[in-house]
């Protein structure tokens, strides 16, 4: 097999994050008794989270930072007043019980886990990637799961990949492959290491960048076939 470790990065990957983002949201708007209007609140708050954590893939913020940071903004954006720190402490409660898998993960993860060491690196917050990955049906394939808050540094940085190799006692890179769907963070951490590595781009949005990915696949299942050659 060219492969013997595959990792894969979790939200928009493997788990669904805009709809646990999505119900998330709107729970922890309507507790603060503010009148919800998804098209409206939904689209401002990606604009905020989007910005922001692209902040944290350059090195411009800490996770400790954006925690907060993010809804100090949106409260802001919205021209609405509320505590950006209970309103970030709810935000993560509701997005930490909202776990949605693709239909294609589960099968994936079970066959892949049969011949290949699956590990998991995700740009993540502790608490709600406990809840939602850790504690998901697919966690117990992963030998490890590698959250960026835990270990101080995120993706594109190689330093998080080294992490993960030495979590489980791997060295070599040329055994190595990489599936996840952000050209920034997944993609060019990969590159960054010296990996080979495998653009999810289920939506077929073209590829505008300096950055090339080793492979590229619209649908999870497709993996096998890259794996077959």
């Amino acid at each position: 097999m060219k492969y013997e470790i595959i990792i894969f990065d979790a939200d928009e990957t493997l788990f669904d994050f805009k709809k646990s983002e999505r119900e998330a949201l709107k729970n922890t708007i309507l507790k603060f008794d503010i009148e919800y209007d998804e098209n409206y609140h939904l689209k401002v708050y990606k604009e905020v989270n989007t910005a922001i954590w692209k902040e944290l893939e350059n090195g411009l913020i800490t996770q400790k930072k954006l925690k907060t940071e993010r809804f100090k903004r949106l409260s802001d954006r919205l021209n609405v007043k509320f505590d950006e720190f209970e309103f970030a402490k709810s935000y993560m409660k509701h997005l930490s019980l909202a776990s949605f898998l693709y239909d294609d993960s589960i099968e994936l993860i079970e066959n892949l886990n049969e011949n290949y060491r699956l590990t998991i690196i995700t740009n993540g917050l502790k608490d709600v990637q406990d809840n939602r990955i850790r504690k998901s049906i697919i966690a117990k394939y992963f030998e490890d799961i590698v959250v960026s808050e835990e270990v101080e540094v995120s993706k594109p940085d190689p330093k998080i990949f080294e992490h993960a190799l030495n979590n489980i006692n791997h060295t070599d890179k040329s055994k190595v492959l990489i599936v996840g769907d952000s050209l920034t963070s997944d993609i060019q951490g990969g590159i960054n290491f010296g990996i080979d590595t495998c653009w999810f781009n289920p939506s077929k949005t073209a590829n505008n960048t300096g950055i090339k990915p080793t492979y590229e696949i619209s649908n999870l299942i497709e993996i096998k076939d890259i794996l077959k050659k």
